[in-house]
């Protein structure tokens, strides 16, 4: 019987509630299936931050390195903890700490679920890239605080970072539908979009299956609420993964739906796996938190190990349950009521 060792950060707000659901229906799953999972929580969050002055211990990555995979759920409580020390101190450093540069969010409607377009068969793949580009975190301040102070932000791409996310997002590319949209803003940026634009077209050479396209960022946004049906992968840099994505969660129903991935594509290092939407902290506490997305990240950590009939069994439970009417609607049903639907669907 197999054993994977996981590291669970609940985070915080209702990153707590809807880790301990996707655990749930995780154990469910392993166990339905023959194998199982070993979790060990860990408290980092911005309550350990007020308490210890860091976000997670000096030695956490080195920690978190012995696990086959991490499920996080939220990161942040910005009225307590500014949003730059909490990500910048726990979330970014495991990304680029474990070279987790493929970011992979998938974006379609779950049976039940209205989105806000007309269009609704619509199967896209975002692939962001993950560690490097507009959030490196090259730049600085000077002369704070006074009418000459001055901020740079520096972009970082390298010929490296940049290939090896086109080239993941070929192969995923490959495995689907057979075609690439490759996001810059090229016409504006004219060294590192142009630059990405370049590798692109060298890497689309290696890939006469695939069907490459590129875009710049607006007109793809455009695309993603117009014609939706239209895409297949997607690939961008951080800042601009990180913004369309927003936007396939909206077109996918919110961000109560939205999953995600940080994937080490040689698994030279554990890849973590956690839902789009943050912490909330505005319905914290109250138990009314959709554990959709959690659950859905935890079926994409379990495809990421191999497991691969306990993730479509979960996802088929997870349909399932929406295609019923239960947890389409934001805060219409208690989290443990959806739960308790995927579970007995699970079963």
């Amino acid at each position: 019987m197999k054993n994977y060792a996981i590291a669970l950060i609940p985070g915080d707000g209702i990153g707590r509630d809807v880790t301990e659901a996707a655990w749930t229906v995780l154990e469910a799953a392993a166990k339905h299936s023959g194998f199982v999972l070993n979790g060990t929580r860990f408290p980092w969050s911005c309550a350990f931050y007020k308490e210890t002055g860091a976000m997670m211990p000096a030695d956490g990555i080195k920690t978190l390195q012995g696990f086959d995979a991490i499920l996080l759920g939220a990161v942040g409580w910005p009225a307590e903890v500014p949003d730059a020390v909490s990500l910048h101190g726990l979330l970014l450093p495991i990304r680029k700490g474990f070279t987790q540069y493929a970011n992979v969010r998938p974006h379609r409607l779950l049976p039940g679920v209205n989105g806000p377009l007309k269009a609704t068969e619509f199967d896209i793949l975002c692939i962001r890239e993950n560690t490097e580009g507009e959030y490196s975190g090259a730049g600085g301040r000077v002369h704070q605080g006074t009418s000459a102070e001055i901020a740079v932000e520096t972009s970082v791409f390298t010929r490296a970072g940049v290939e090896r996310i086109l080239r993941f997002g070929f192969d995923q590319a490959r495995k689907r539908r057979g075609k690439l949209a490759s996001v810059t803003k090229s016409n504006a940026q004219k060294y590192s979009m142009v630059f990405w634009d370049e590798v692109t077209r060298l890497v689309a050479a290696d890939y006469p299956d695939v069907e490459c396209m590129s875009y710049h960022v607006d007109a793809l946004a455009a695309r993603m609420v117009m014609a939706p049906e239209s895409l297949d992968v997607v690939v961008a840099s951080n800042l601009f993964g990180d913004i369309l994505t927003d936007l396939g969660a909206a077109i996918q129903g919110g961000l109560g739906f939205a999953a995600s991935a940080n994937v080490n594509p040689d698994r030279s290092a554990p890849s973590m796996f956690e839902p789009v939407h943050g912490s909330a902290p505005d319905i914290a506490h109250l138990g009314i938190a959709s554990p959709i997305a959690a659950i859905w990240s935890g079926a994409m950590m379990l495809e990421h190990l191999g497991e691969t009939d306990a993730a479509i069994r979960i996802m088929a439970a997870l349909e399932a349950t929406t295609s019923r009417g239960i947890g389409t609607v934001p805060g219409k049903e208690r989290t443990e009521a959806i739960t308790a639907a995927v579970l007995s669907r699970l079963s």
